[in-house]
């Protein structure tokens, strides 16, 4: 019988964000341990939405964000085949994202059978000075 690899949560996760194009586009990557996530939005040039202040465009946190919500979702769930669809997602820009590579962590704040509810921060040079934060509800069972 042959010694098949079956891929762990995280490589699952990490396989989900590279076939993701727009994951891609922002360069996201993540670093996995165990149950936890830490996501990696490296600074690019083409995500500058203020060129005047060299401010990070807003609609690249929100994605990273949102992409950062729905792996942790993913990781931590077995029983999902696809990944988390959103059914609503609030955010709140807090400072400025500056021309600098951006963090965040997601997570589940509570899962249920149908839809689980997911807090969401991103930051630069602190944790406890989050640029933006996120709050979604994602389905996750039934169709």
């Amino acid at each position: 019988m042959a010694d098949e690899h079956l891929p762990t949560r995280g490589e699952q996760v990490q396989a989900f964000l590279a076939r993701t194009p727009i994951a891609q586009e922002i360069g996201m990557r993540c670093e996995v341990m165990g149950d936890e996530m830490t996501a990696v939005m490296p600074f690019q040039q083409k995500l500058i939405g203020n060129f005047t202040i060299q401010a990070l465009h807003g609609g690249a946190i929100a994605t990273f964000l949102e992409l950062t919500a729905m792996a942790q979702v993913y990781l931590v769930t077995e029983h999902l085949e696809r990944p988390p669809r959103p059914i609503n997602i609030t955010i709140d820009y807090l400072r400025q994202g500056h021309a600098k590579d951006t963090f965040a962590r997601a997570t589940i704040t509570k899962m249920g059978r149908r839809m689980c509810s997911v807090r969401a921060e991103a930051w630069q040079d602190e944790r406890s000075k989050p640029v933006t934060s996120l709050l979604a509800h994602f389905k996750v069972g039934g169709d």
